[in-house]
C-alpha cells in the first residue's frame, strides 16, 4: 500500500523533478553500457531462508593463474528493486575499465562482485541479510578459488549499502582487507569499531546529505573509530562541501559515491571537486593522480584463511537499524524516477 501511495505521489512530483534533472546534467562517459555488459549473472545458496543474486565482473582471461582481489559492492536503498538494478542505476561498472582495472597493484585488475538486497521482499540490507550475503560471497569464492586472492577481500557500499559495509566488516572482520563505507546509514558504535580496529577503513559523505545527516550519523561513527582503530595512518575520512559529479557540476547531496567512483579524482585528473580528505589523526591527506581509492584497497591484505562462515558473525554487527521516514522514501522514488529519465535521455 505504501509503495502504492508512494507512486502516486512521486507522479505529482514529475515536473519538479524534471526541473532537478536539467539542473544537474552530466554527459554520460563514454563505453559506461559496454562495461555493465560485461557482469554476469550468479546467486548464493539459500541460507536462513533467503538467497542473493548478484551480478559479477571476472578479470581472468583464459590460462590465467593470476590471483585477483575481490571487491564486494552493496548498492543503497532503492537500487536492488529488481535484478541487475544495482549495475544499471551508478557508474560503478568504471572500476571494470581497463584504466580502472591496471590501477589493482600487483595484479592488474580485480573481481567486481555486486549483490542485490532483496527489496521485493522489503528488505534494505537488513541484519536478516548479514548472514546470507556472506554465504553468497563465500559460495563466489569457492566457484572462483583458482583466481582470487583471499587476503585481498574489500569491501564497500553507500548509504543502505554502505550500512551494510560497516555490518559485514563488523561481523566478518576477519574476511576483509580493507573497507569503503560511503554515506553510511548506520552509526557503528564503540564496541563495533573495536571489532574492526585492525581494518583500514576509508569513509566518503557528503556534509549536506539529507538522507543520512553527516552530524548525527557519519560523523559519530567516524569518530568512534578514530577512538578504537590501530591502524589510524591508514584510515581516511573524505567530505564533500558540494556533492558533485567528477567534472564539478552539483549532485544530490546524497550522491557522495561518485567520488568513489571516479577513484576519487575528477574529470580532469585532478583533485575531487569540493572534497577534503583527512586521516583518523586529524592529518590532511593529498592525493596524487592516479593513487586514489583503488591504490589504497590494494595497499592491505589480511590473514583470512578461506574459512566458510557458519553464522551472523559478531553481536555487534546487529541492531540500530535506520528507520527511514515516509519523506526520506519519497526522496529516494524521486531519485529513482530522475536517474530512469536521465537514462532515457542519455545524461548522468
Amino acid at each position: 500500500m505504501i509503495k502504492k501511495i508512494l507512486s502516486v505521489i512521486l507522479c505529482m512530483l514529475m515536473i519538479s523533478g524534471a526541473l532537478c534533472l536539467c539542473a544537474s546534467a552530466v554527459p554520460f562517459s563514454d563505453g559506461l553500457e559496454e562495461l555493465r555488459s560485461q557482469f554476469e549473472y550468479g546467486e548464493g545458496p539459500e541460507t536462513d531462508g533467503y538467497t542473493i543474486d548478484y551480478r559479477y565482473f571476472s578479470p581472468v582471461k583464459e590460462n590465467d593463474s593470476t590471483k585477483y582481489p575481490l571487491v564486494v559492492w552493496l548498492h543503497g536503498m532503492g537500487d536492488g528493486e529488481y535484478e541487475g538494478k544495482q549495475i544499471s542505476m551508478n557508474n560503478m561498472p568504471y572500476w571494470t575499465s581497463e584504466e580502472y582495472q591496471s590501477r589493482f597493484k600487483n595484479s592488474g585488475g580485480a573481481f567486481v562482485f555486486a549483490p542485490r538486497s532483496l527489496e521485493e521482499k522489503d528488505l534494505y540490507w537488513d541484519d536478516c541479510l548479514i548472514y546470507p550475503l556472506r554465504a553468497a560471497i563465500d559460495d563466489f569464492i569457492s566457484r572462483n578459488k583458482e583466481n582470487i586472492d583471499i587476503s585481498r577481500i574489500y569491501v564497500g557500499g553507500y548509504s543502505m549499502g554502505g550500512r551494510m559495509t560497516y555490518k559485514m566488516a563488523v561481523a566478518y572482520p576477519e574476511m576483509f582487507a580493507a573497507a569503503f563505507p560511503i554515506c553510511p546509514a548506520w552509526c557503528p558504535s564503540e564496541e563495533a569499531c573495536e571489532k574492526i580496529a585492525d581494518i583500514p577503513i576509508w569513509l566518503t559523505s557528503g556534509k549536506t546529505d539529507v538522507l543520512v545527516n553527516y552530524q548525527a550519523m557519519v560523523t559519530p561513527g567516524w569518530n568512534n573509530l578514530c577512538k578504537k582503530t590501530n591502524v589510524p595512518e591508514n584510515c581516511r575520512f573524505s567530505s564533500l562541501t558540494i556533492t558533485a559529479y567528477a567534472n564539478g557540476l552539483p549532485a544530490s547531496s546524497h550522491y557522495a559515491w561518485y567520488a568513489v567512483n571516479n577513484d576519487m579524482f575528477s574529470a580532469r585528473n585532478g583533485a575531487y571537486p569540493y572534497m577534503k580528505t583527512v586521516n583518523a589523526k586529524g592529518e590532511k591527506v593529498e592525493l596524487s593522480y592516479p593513487d586514489g581509492m583503488i591504490s589504497w584497497l590494494s595497499d592491505f591484505s589480511s590473514d583470512y584463511d578461506g574459512s566458510a562462515a557458519t553464522d551472523s558473525g559478531n553481536e555487534q554487527a546487529k541492531g540500530g537499524a535506520v528507520s527511514l521516514s515516509i519523506a526520506d522514501i519519497i526522496k529516494v522514488y524521486i531519485r529513482n524516477f530522475i536517474e530512469k529519465i536521465k537514462s532515457i535521455f542519455g545524461i548522468e
